[in-house]
């Protein structure tokens, strides 16, 4: 799988490891892509992880030196895990730094777009950002409002979560449905 992905930082690899493997679960999970409207693509499947991951980073951003440690590698892990991605899709050596950039772009966008209504808690803003990027050029897209309410509630729950649980890579995102 892509615990390969982890060899320059022994001190936290075990820890990088878990949490990685819980928030990937957590978009991926089922729900998300029957019920509330996640494409079940390649670039849904980005999509859903860039925002758990974004949550994710929200969380730890208040976190100690280590919980923010760990924050970094695990960006560090998933943009080694799109690069892998990238590759085992057929893109040529050539082009894969081209693709990274954007995709890079791509994900801090969307860091500062559902941020922004995230901090004023405003479903509907989050809402229309969801639908613009996982479903751009769509006239008939779904609302997003489902999504939209469970990544609030997401939110809301990981800010209970304490910190021993961040410092050890034992974070877990409500499941989807639950809400």
């Amino acid at each position: 799988m892509i615990f390969g992905l982890f060899k320059r930082k022994s001190g936290n690899i075990a820890i990088v490891e878990r949490q990685y493997a819980l928030l990937t679960a957590a978009a991926r999970q089922p729900f998300l892509y029957t019920d509330l409207d996640v494409p079940d693509t390649v670039m849904g499947r980005f999509e859903m992880l860039s925002a758990i991951l974004i949550l994710y980073f929200r969380r730890t951003r208040a976190s100690a030196r280590t919980g923010q440690e760990i924050a970094q590698e695990i960006v560090d892990a998933f943009f080694e895990d799109v690069d892998h991605s990238i590759r085992e899709l057929g893109v040529g050596d050539v082009s894969v730094p081209k693709k990274m950039k954007k995709f890079a772009g791509m994900f801090y966008g969307r860091l500062e777009s559902y941020a922004a209504a995230l901090e004023k808690g405003d479903r509907q803003s989050l809402a229309d950002a969801l639908r613009r990027n996982f479903h751009p050029q769509q006239e008939d897209a779904p609302a997003m409002v489902g999504l939209a309410r469970y990544l609030l509630s997401v939110e809301a729950g990981l800010a209970e979560v304490p910190e021993d649980a961040v410092e050890t890579g034992q974070l877990r995102v409500p499941p989807a449905g639950s809400q």
